[in-house]
């Protein structure tokens, strides 16, 4: 496994540290999936190119066990530790790829805030538009729902503040045909409540999901500084993986 040889170098004016990786959690049936010997950890779904990850020799399907020796419990842990290193510094990954243990080093780089694709209607198919976001630190760290067909991650400070909220979770991504597609849910949209709950973070998101049991969820949104509900038909049991 090859490591990262990305140069050290000072981060750029709010700059952010970042692997580039998107991630979702083990729960005990992706931990017998993928021969892990306990149910931890963070399961790598995409590696953005040209990132550290992707020079590092990450893959989807690998699944981080330690940081630097620390052990890896979940994706709000293991994003925070990312951003807590400062840009140009080697860290060591344990790592399960088929189910045996590696060790990988990656250089974690600083970036600016991507821009951020947009579909302008659920119903229309032309090539998507971008939203320009603000150069505010950032981590490239999403978590996908299968349950409303999204990837989402934690919307907070500044970039709270650019979208007109104290707080939520901003959806990146639509799937095509999914049940936040058919309630003209966009990549844009922060959601800040499941029916009268408040929600800050996607493990909120998720748990209140899951509580739903399948059944049709009311969703606050704010798109365009503007507050509006959508309700969302769920395919399955809720399950945020």
């Amino acid at each position: 496994m090859a490591a990262s040889t990305l140069a050290a170098q000072p981060s750029p004016p709010h700059g952010t540290s970042y692997v580039g990786v998107m991630m979702q959690e083990i729960d005990s049936a992706r931990a017998k999936a993928l021969k892990l010997p306990e149910e931890a950890g963070v399961e790598i779904t995409r590696v953005e190119p040209d990132s550290p990850a992707e020079r590092a020799g990450l893959k989807p399907g690998d699944v981080v066990m330690q940081y630097n020796g620390e052990r890896v419990a979940g994706i709000e842990q293991f994003s925070r530790l990312v951003r807590e290193t400062p840009a140009g510094r080697e860290v060591k990954l344990q790592i399960y790829r088929d189910g045996s243990p590696l060790n990988v080093s990656v250089t974690v780089a600083a970036r600016r805030a991507p821009q951020l694709p947009y579909a302008p209607s659920p119903l229309a198919a032309p090539p998507p538009l971008e939203l320009h976001l603000p150069d505010i630190p950032r981590s490239f760290m999403t978590w996908r729902s299968s349950a409303l067909g999204i990837e989402c991650e934690t919307l907070e400070g500044q970039l709270a503040d650019y979208f007109g909220v104290k707080q939520g979770v901003l959806v990146r991504s639509v799937s095509k045909g999914s049940p936040a597609e058919r309630a003209g849910i966009r990549a844009g949209d922060v959601i800040t409540r499941v029916g009268e709950a408040k929600v800050a973070t996607p493990a909120d998101l998720s748990s209140r999901i899951r509580m739903s049991r399948g059944k049709p969820v009311t969703l606050t949104l704010v798109r365009d500084h503007k507050e509006m509900t959508v309700t969302a038909a769920l395919d399955d049991d809720g399950r945020m993986d």
